[in-house]
């Protein structure tokens, strides 16, 4: 982005091309780790895992799966882009790159909360939003940093590209601050919630943020004053030195005056980077763990009528005719509080030995036959060990008929039902 929408220049792409060579290297060897993790992860066989066929096989099959597996095409697809090496990159470079970029970010958001709970498609483009500006604003401050310290004195960064990096900083805090806002009510969902590790991890970020744009302030100082006079100031600039041009103009170094302006703006840009790599690894705690809204639902569920149960537990046997562990088994469906209403479902899928097992696909879906309603998807997700669902909304009482489909391989696939009561 900065090379492309700052400073289009060969010299840009030679400085940036180590610490993007660098980024591109360490998320590639991470994504490879997490691709091998993710099975010994769904399955609980512990590292002992990593290399089994069929448990990487069943992964890649999974939501998490299928994302890091599209991440590593498209750094494939980045990597071959980037080493085609144009001597100044091309409008045609800029779109592929961020069609590139948005593809990337696409395989963090429908891996993470954005998919699952309420309004996930606008929660979606949100977080989507949201990684991309970070990613702009971030990765911007570290090719603004690189270039600062590293640009030849024959080709030294031009204040005009500092100056457009700052606007388009702003640009990205203004989109971090909107779609920040919605995420953290949409994670939250109560004042309360800030009290439960979800809300306290994020309260530690939001103080993080507001730090990170009390740097940026300074940089923007420094920036506004390392830009050059307007052409009419020059003009009587030079009047006042008797008609002698500015230093710039006769080919002297660079004036000492700009000097003072890059070593403060050095330091600003270094202390926003610091604060940056802070408040993307509170992001990292946020995404693993439960959303401040989740837990006050789960509370309330379990404080609702004192007396009676407030969760409808459901058994229902399967058998695909596959003679394998998965082939047959029983899916045990939880319906949290099991009355009319929204409903929050999990479902565990367990195999011939009784052990919970991993499979690549269940769906679960409820009608109510006698009024004529359904079938309603219940949008069950891979939670990584079990299925789960906070968005079915049964909206009368009385008896469903709950239909699963359980697929355990690309060809052996069954649909089994069960009657369930819904209380009002």
């Amino acid at each position: 982005m900065f090379v492309l929408a700052c400073w289009r220049s060969a010299t840009a792409m030679r400085l940036v091309r180590r610490p993007f060579a660098i980024g591109w290297w360490a998320l590639l060897g991470s994504t490879v780790v997490l691709v091998m993790l993710r099975g010994p992860y769904d399955s609980g066989d512990g590292p002992a895992g990593i290399l089994d066929v069929d448990s990487l096989r069943q992964a890649a099959g999974t939501r998490p799966g299928i994302a890091l597996l599209t991440r590593l095409v498209l750094l494939l697809a980045v990597a071959a882009l980037v080493r085609r090496r144009p001597p100044e990159p091309t409008s045609r470079v800029a779109v592929a790159a961020g069609g590139l970029a948005l593809g990337l970010a696409a395989t963090w958001v429908t891996a993470e909360h954005a998919a699952v709970g309420i309004q996930v498609p606008v929660a979606m483009a949100s977080t989507a939003l949201h990684l991309l500006a970070m990613a702009v604003w971030l990765g911007g401050l570290t090719a603004l940093l690189v270039t600062l310290h590293r640009a030849p004195a024959e080709d030294p960064l031009p204040p005009a590209a500092v100056a457009r990096f700052s606007r388009i900083a702003l640009a990205s805090v203004a989109v971090l601050s909107a779609t920040g806002v919605y995420q953290s009510w949409r994670g939250l969902g109560s004042w309360e919630a800030f009290t439960t590790p979800y809300g306290r991890i994020l309260a530690f970020k939001i103080w993080a943020v507001l730090l990170m744009l009390f740097a940026a302030s300074y940089s923007r100082r420094w920036t506004a004053r390392l830009l050059p006079a307007p052409e009419e100031e020059r003009v009587l600039i030079a009047a006042g030195h008797g008609g002698s041009p500015p230093p710039a103009e006769r080919g002297d170094p660079e004036d000492l005056t700009a000097q003072a302006p890059r070593r403060g703006l050095h330091r600003s840009v270094l202390a926003e980077a610091a604060i940056g790599v802070g408040v993307l690894a509170l992001t990292t705690l946020l995404t693993g763990t439960q959303t401040g809204r989740a837990d006050a639902e789960t509370a309330a569920t379990a404080s609702r009528v004192p007396g009676q149960p407030d969760i409808s537990l459901t058994l229902i046997p399967y058998d695909t005719g596959a003679n394998t562990l998965v082939g047959r088994g029983k899916v045990q469906v939880s319906l949290s509080p099991g009355r009319t209403g929204r409903n929050v479902v999990e479902a565990l899928v367990y195999g011939a030995d009784d052990s919970p097992v991993t499979i690549p696909e269940l769906r679960l879906a409820f009608t109510d036959t006698d009024r004529r309603i359904g079938p309603l998807d219940a949008g069950l997700v891979d939670e990584h060990g079990y299925w789960g669902s906070d968005t079915l909304n049964l909206p009368v009482a009385g008896t469903w008929t709950m239909k699963a489909t359980v697929r355990v391989s690309d060809i052996d696939q069954v649909t089994v039902e069960k009657t369930v009561t819904i209380r009002q």
